[in-house]
């Protein structure tokens, strides 16, 4: 009973207090804190049966600008949007009809499908021996490295793309293959394909293995080893050849006798 006495009177009092201050009932549209609501939400007063609830502020805080990561740029890049598409570039209709149908049979409203193939064959095009060629081993090297650099875009973006990173792989070991071949039969032609598609031409090593912890010990021991025999093979040569030094010299005090005897 007397409990509830006293909280009558602390909601009275308080009730009075905001009464005076015009942010009691919900009529008052006012926010006192309107000078800084860019930091903290308006409060919020409700008078139900007498009570009211204490104004809850909530700190707004500020978001950072997320920087935009630039990547390399494409191969596709130097493509203009106002060339037509490969299947209607030898078409002189195309040429002289107007903006509207150009416009759609150009490469702005092309897929990245018909962009890779336009790419393709400007590449094929520097390295083909004629015309018509479309099977020699420099044709084969332009397709996949179109192929490859089209996979390398892809999987900056989708770096979790398991299956498109192992048919990169698998491009880049037939275009090492390919490259290795035509390096023997035909270095020039090997020079030019290098030159015109941009490609760096490392040699692989002569021997490759895995260092592992028990190979790098192994193989200290094993140098450990051969140098003692090689201390151990060098004092023998010396004691041989110091004995066959001895052995050769005749003893001076011998001589001397033989000659006073005569």
């Amino acid at each position: 009973m007397f409990t509830n006495i006293t909280l009558r009177t602390i909601l009275k009092s308080s009730a009075g207090v905001l009464r005076e201050s015009g942010a009691l009932c919900p009529a008052v549209s006012a926010s006192p804190l309107k000078g800084c609501s860019a930091l903290w939400s308006a409060p919020k007063v409700s008078c139900v049966s007498g009570s009211f609830s204490s104004p809850t502020l909530v700190r707004h805080y500020a978001r950072m600008a997320k920087k935009k990561v630039t990547g390399p740029q494409s191969q596709l890049s130097d493509l203009p949007p106002t060339m037509l598409k490969m299947d209607y570039a030898a078409v002189p209709l195309a040429q002289t009809t107007d903006d509207i149908v150009k416009r759609l049979l150009s490469l702005e409203l092309a897929n990245h499908s018909e962009k890779l193939q336009l790419k393709t064959e400007q590449l094929i095009s520097k390295v083909r021996r004629h015309e018509n060629d479309r099977t020699s081993v420099e044709v084969q090297v332009a397709i996949l490295t179109a192929r490859i650099r089209n996979l390398q875009e892809h999987l900056l973006k989708h770096h979790k793309d398991k299956s498109n990173k192992r048919r990169m792989l698998m491009a880049i070991d037939r275009r090492k293959k390919l490259l290795k071949n035509l390096r023997l039969v035909r270095y020039e032609a090997f020079e030019k394909v290098c030159e015109q598609l941009g490609i760096t031409y490392t040699f692989p090593p002569e021997y490759y293995r895995k260092a592992t912890r028990r190979w790098v010990a192994k193989k200290a021991f094993c140098i450990k080893v051969f140098q003692a025999v090689q201390k151990q093979k060098a004092e023998q040569k010396l004691k041989l050849k110091q004995s066959s030094d001895a052995a050769a010299a005749p003893a001076p005090a011998t001589v001397q006798t033989e000659v006073k005897s005569l």
